[in-house]
Protein backbone atom coordinates (compact mmCIF):
# COMPACT_ATOMS: atom_id res chain seq x y z
CA UNK A 1 0.00 0.00 0.00
CA UNK A 2 1.10 3.51 -0.86
CA UNK A 3 -0.37 7.27 0.64
CA UNK A 4 0.09 10.38 -0.57
CA UNK A 5 0.91 12.33 2.45
CA UNK A 6 1.31 16.39 2.17
CA UNK A 7 3.00 17.79 5.08
CA UNK A 8 3.26 21.64 5.88
CA UNK A 9 6.29 21.34 8.99
CA UNK A 10 9.57 22.65 7.93
CA UNK A 11 11.46 22.70 11.47
CA UNK A 12 11.91 19.54 13.87
CA UNK A 13 8.95 18.44 16.41
CA UNK A 14 10.41 19.39 20.33
CA UNK A 15 8.68 16.85 22.39
CA UNK A 16 8.13 16.46 26.13
CA UNK A 17 6.71 14.38 28.74
CA UNK A 18 3.26 16.58 28.19
CA UNK A 19 3.24 14.61 24.96
CA UNK A 20 3.57 10.83 26.91
CA UNK A 21 0.71 8.53 26.68
CA UNK A 22 -1.58 7.84 29.91
CA UNK A 23 0.71 4.76 29.86
CA UNK A 24 3.98 6.73 29.57
CA UNK A 25 4.62 5.99 26.49
CA UNK A 26 5.64 8.34 23.22
CA UNK A 27 3.17 7.45 20.26
CA UNK A 28 4.65 9.00 17.11
CA UNK A 29 2.33 9.12 13.75
CA UNK A 30 3.78 6.60 10.92
CA UNK A 31 0.84 6.52 8.47
CA UNK A 32 0.90 10.91 7.74
CA UNK A 33 -2.82 11.06 8.72
CA UNK A 34 -2.44 12.08 12.28
CA UNK A 35 -4.10 15.94 12.76
CA UNK A 36 -1.73 15.75 15.81
CA UNK A 37 1.45 15.62 13.60
CA UNK A 38 4.05 14.67 14.79
CA UNK A 39 1.96 12.79 17.45
CA UNK A 40 -0.26 9.28 16.67
CA UNK A 41 -4.38 10.43 17.20
CA UNK A 42 -5.74 6.88 15.36
CA UNK A 43 -6.25 8.29 12.22
CA UNK A 44 -4.12 4.94 10.72
CA UNK A 45 -7.43 2.95 11.61
CA UNK A 46 -8.72 4.20 8.79
CA UNK A 47 -6.20 2.74 6.61
CA UNK A 48 -7.19 -1.08 7.60
CA UNK A 49 -8.61 -2.17 4.53
CA UNK A 50 -5.92 -0.51 2.09
CA UNK A 51 -5.18 -2.85 -0.55
CA UNK A 52 -1.55 -3.52 -1.99
CA UNK A 53 -0.60 -2.17 -4.71
CA UNK A 54 -3.23 0.75 -4.76
CA UNK A 55 -1.95 4.33 -3.38
CA UNK A 56 -4.21 6.27 -1.79
CA UNK A 57 -4.74 10.06 -0.94
CA UNK A 58 -6.79 10.96 1.91
CA UNK A 59 -8.53 13.78 2.43
CA UNK A 60 -6.65 16.15 4.76
CA UNK A 61 -9.96 17.51 6.64
CA UNK A 62 -9.73 14.45 8.70
CA UNK A 63 -13.06 12.32 7.39
CA UNK A 64 -12.86 9.08 6.42
CA UNK A 65 -13.00 9.76 2.37
CA UNK A 66 -9.72 8.71 0.10
CA UNK A 67 -9.56 8.25 -3.37
CA UNK A 68 -7.80 6.24 -5.47
CA UNK A 69 -4.41 8.00 -7.05
CA UNK A 70 -4.01 6.25 -10.33
CA UNK A 71 -0.60 7.48 -11.37
CA UNK A 72 1.68 10.32 -10.09
CA UNK A 73 4.03 12.51 -12.64
CA UNK A 74 7.06 14.24 -11.25
CA UNK A 75 7.66 17.48 -13.19
CA UNK A 76 11.13 18.04 -13.87
CA UNK A 77 13.10 20.46 -12.42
Amino acid sequence: MAREVRHEATDPAILDADDLGDDGKLYVCRCGLSAKQPLCDGSHRRTEDETDGVVYRYDPDGDDERRVVEGIELAEE
